[in-house]
């Protein structure tokens, strides 16, 4: 099947209006009635129920959009597989979720430049459940991540112990009691550590599952929040920021996924190394 048909629909099924596609695809609207129209002829089925509000999915058109995108990635990862150039000699694709790649990731990415030099890395930053998604559908090697999902075919690996502590460029006003305090989401179990170790916390002015963005904030305006000792280290160094080490720190562990089947002699030396970069991030913590 023509691969313009798949992204086509899924073009429709994201916009919900044959319009609004043809102009994200540059095309005519009859351009993409008819493209539609092969498609369903190819499947004996009819994918959308058009109105004057738009486009919606029938059944079939719901059963049929995972596969679409299925189609689209490894098409996706075919052209990046034979586009691979003539000094490397594999590709390792590895996802971490946001907060991770600030020092820790980075770091191996130098460590993997000097000791695994004919492998080609594509890293990619996004939330823990789509890099997992990925991984499971084979677009992936590697996931960093704080929220492993137990699945067939995963491994799953204890990395480090991530730090939480309270900064603040404040020695005397900080904390969830205070109106500048930035909640930071580390994800359900953080929240519930944090609310018993905190019962009387109020809803403070900015909430964000974002560490980097908390710190810019942070830098910026004031206030204190919980961040990773790693990423505040520079600034506790520099005294922008000050340790509350009065308060209670939390913990984080990091997990590394990645398909059981992946016995490739590079990938285990890359993972290695990673490993290894984890275990001395984990040493310089307080």
């Amino acid at each position: 099947m023509d691969i313009t048909l798949a992204k086509t629909f899924l073009a429709i099924t994201e916009l919900g209006n044959f319009a609004k596609a043809s102009e994200r695809l540059y095309v005519t609207q009859s351009t993409i009635s008819t493209r539609i129209k092969q498609l369903e002829d190819l499947l004996g089925q009819t994918l959308f129920q058009r109105s004057k509000s738009g486009a919606v999915l029938t059944p079939a058109g719901l059963q049929f959009k995972p596969f679409a995108e299925k189609m689209i990635q490894t098409w996706e990862q075919a052209c990046q597989e034979i586009a691979l150039p003539h000094a490397f000699e594999a590709r390792l694709r590895v996802g971490a979720q946001h907060t991770l790649w600030q020092h820790l990731v980075v770091n191996w990415l130098d460590w993997m430049q000097d000791n695994v030099p004919d492998y080609a890395v594509m890293a990619q930053i996004g939330s823990g459940d789509n890099l997992l998604r990925r991984l499971l559908n084979g677009l992936l090697d590697l996931v960093i991540t704080y929220t492993p999902q137990s699945r067939t075919g995963l491994i799953i690996e204890e990395i480090m112990e991530e730090k939480l502590v309270l900064v603040s460029d404040s020695r005397t006003q900080y904390g969830p009691e205070q109106a500048n305090y930035i909640f930071v989401d580390w994800g359900p179990e953080y929240k519930m550590d944090h609310a018993g170790e905190f019962p009387k916390r109020s809803i403070t002015g900015l909430t964000t599952n974002h560490g980097p963005l908390a710190l810019q904030h942070l830098l910026k305006n004031g206030g204190s929040a919980y961040l990773p000792l790693r990423m505040v280290k520079p600034h506790l160094h520099e005294g922008t920021l000050h340790l509350i080490e009065s308060e209670a720190f939390f913990t984080r562990t990091v997990y590394a996924a990645y398909l059981e089947d992946n016995d490739d002699p590079r990938f285990l030396k890359a993972f290695g190394g990673f490993k290894e970069c984890a275990k001395q991030a984990a040493s310089h913590q307080i």
